[in-house]
């Protein structure tokens, strides 16, 4: 059997369950993001935050447990919180721990596991996902914002057109944030959505590249080329790692897949679920949006060695021996 065989509609179901699972959490993301630019003032979010930045990373990091939410739908959110005055070290701290450190994935986790030790699974996972999203924030504490987000971002988005539904009571993008002082309730109700409809054409077009890329990778090429690998460690971290990042699967599912790589060690498995919500083919896309592209390069490929040696050095401990 060839290594690559593509059959458009193995690709279509793949393409698709990948699109459904992960819309509706784009949709919501976008809908948060729409009614905090409107409802949420920066001061507001100031009073709400600890005033010291590293009580602020440390909460940020655990926001999750009290406000799930999916890989896609947290890049939108912490690019309108960062714009309402979040810092950008709490920010990027929050989008990498929610989708891991939540009660979902905690239960899904321990559900995908059972009778593979879910409870050290479960603990390691969440763990993990919590360390490494919180030294991430405080690298980038140090490095300052400037050097890590998009020019738009700590410009005046204002003045930029907004693509959201327009209506007759909505406001054009010049006079966008003058008007949600004086606006009534249920204008700003419209005005949320115009905001949230701008943000979710923003996102939805690098989802679906995305999820054509890891649809590809899903259904094309023969998955039996990898199992000879499954037998040495550090390779079977890199395979399932790569995996992880071709698949694009959504962070409230995926442990059910890495439960089925019944050949696979556990801390290739423990790679994949943390690695997959901090990065795949569709958030290395999405994480342009927000961040510059070099610091979305260096953010990859320091999320990737990190985790390899983590759980590399996990499998030489002998945890689960």
């Amino acid at each position: 059997m060839p290594w690559f065989s593509f059959h458009f509609n193995d690709f279509a179901f793949s393409f698709l369950s990948i699109l459904l699972e992960g819309i509706p959490f784009v949709l919501l993301g976008s809908l948060i993001s729409g009614f905090v630019d409107v409802f949420v003032s920066s001061e507001r979010m100031a009073r709400i935050l600890p005033k010291s930045n590293v009580a602020a990373i440390l909460l940020a990091g655990l926001m999750g447990l009290i406000f799930p939410m999916c890989e896609c739908g947290s890049v939108i959110v912490i690019r309108r919180f960062i714009k309402k005055g979040l810092p950008v070290s709490a920010a990027i701290t929050y989008m990498l721990g929610a989708p891991i450190v939540s009660p979902i994935v905690a239960v899904s986790t321990f559900m995908a596991f059972k009778g593979q030790n879910p409870e050290l699974m479960t603990t390691l996972r969440l763990s993990l996902g919590y360390g490494i999203a919180v030294i991430v924030g405080f690298i980038v504490l140090r490095i300052g914002a400037a050097r890590v987000l998009q020019p738009s971002i700590l410009g005046d988005e204002s003045a930029r057109a907004r693509p959201g539904l327009r209506t007759a009571a909505v406001p054009s993008a010049d006079d966008f944030t003058a008007t949600i002082e004086s606006a009534s309730f249920g204008k700003k109700i419209l005005l949320a959505i115009q905001s949230a409809t701008a943000d979710f054409l923003d996102v939805a077009f690098f989802l679906i590249i995305g999820a054509g890329l890891a649809s590809v990778f899903n259904t094309a090429v023969n998955q039996a080329v990898i199992l000879p690998f499954a037998t040495n460690l550090p390779l079977a971290i890199l395979v399932l790692m790569g995996l992880a990042i071709g698949l694009a699967l959504c962070s409230t599912t995926d442990a059910f897949i890495a439960a089925t790589f019944a050949t696979f060690p556990a801390e290739a498995k423990l790679a994949f679920l943390v690695l997959g919500p901090m990065l795949d083919i569709k958030l290395f896309w999405l994480y342009g949006l927000v961040f510059r592209r070099r610091a979305v390069l260096v953010l990859a490929l320091g999320l990737f060695v990190t985790i390899f040696l983590i759980c590399w050095r996990i499998g030489a401990i002998g945890i689960w021996q």
